[in-house]
């Protein structure tokens, strides 16, 4: 299957250097460019992009900005996921990019292999998400959101088997399916049918928005350690 990707980012230098990277993997087609997030959201619709790589600050609109309303506007699985692009792995806007819908970040100075590989993982429904970076977007979102009430008033929580529940506190360590499926000692391919189950029950679009909803029902604490 091809990937189809948007990319997003004012320096057009940065984009051109993008695609000499990804025009060499046969399952990866550029189906478009943007300059900025309102041309972003203006080209969704008619490309139909897999995953979009998103810059966060441009001009007009920016890259969270642009992602919130891309989240919005596609809910579920069916919509682009946006992998973010930035300079500065502790840059503040990275935080608010994914509680807006954003499934990882990636560093522009990434090696041009691990982008691709991040880039694959995204598409799949994977997240890109360190267990530091994890810990550090529950206490983020712990900082400027209510309480969690520690109730699940949707009862989605309760649709889980016992093993999909280990398997969201896992995601909510930021491990990644390999990672888990060593820990639970089964293939990879087990641990993604359980991710996928999780996301289905708890109607939510991705691993980033999975600890979110895991932090807001109570389950899991901010600044607790992560193993």
């Amino acid at each position: 299957m091809t990937i189809r990707l948007l990319l997003v980012d004012d320096d057009d230098l940065v984009r051109t250097g993008l695609k000499m990277i990804l025009d060499t993997e046969a399952d990866l087609e550029i189906v478009g460019e943007a300059a900025n997030g309102a041309q972003a959201l203006a080209m969704v619709d008619g490309l139909k992009p897999d995953v979009i790589l998103m810059d966060i600050q441009m001009p007009e609109m920016d890259g969270i900005e642009a992602t919130r309303q891309i989240s919005e506007k596609y809910p579920d699985d069916d919509g682009p996921r946006v992998l973010v692009l930035t300079t500065f792995e502790l840059d503040e806007y990275v935080f608010q990019a994914l509680r807006a819908g954003a499934s990882g970040f990636l560093l522009k100075r990434t090696p041009a292999d691990d982008l691709i590989s991040g880039i694959k993982l995204i598409a799949e429904g994977d997240s890109l998400l360190s267990p530091s970076i994890t810990r550090r977007l529950i206490n983020e979102f712990a900082n400027t959101s209510a309480a969690p009430t520690g109730v699940d008033s949707s009862g989605k929580l309760a649709m889980l088997t016992d093993r999909e529940m280990e398997v969201l506190h896992l995601v909510s360590r930021g491990l990644s399916n390999q990672e888990i499926a060593d820990e639970l000692v089964v293939s990879e391919g087990t641990v993604k049918t359980h991710v996928k189950r999780v996301l289905s029950k708890l109607e939510v679009r991705d691993r980033t928005q999975a600890v979110i909803f895991a932090y807001n029902a109570g389950i899991i604490q901010p600044d607790a350690p992560v193993q």
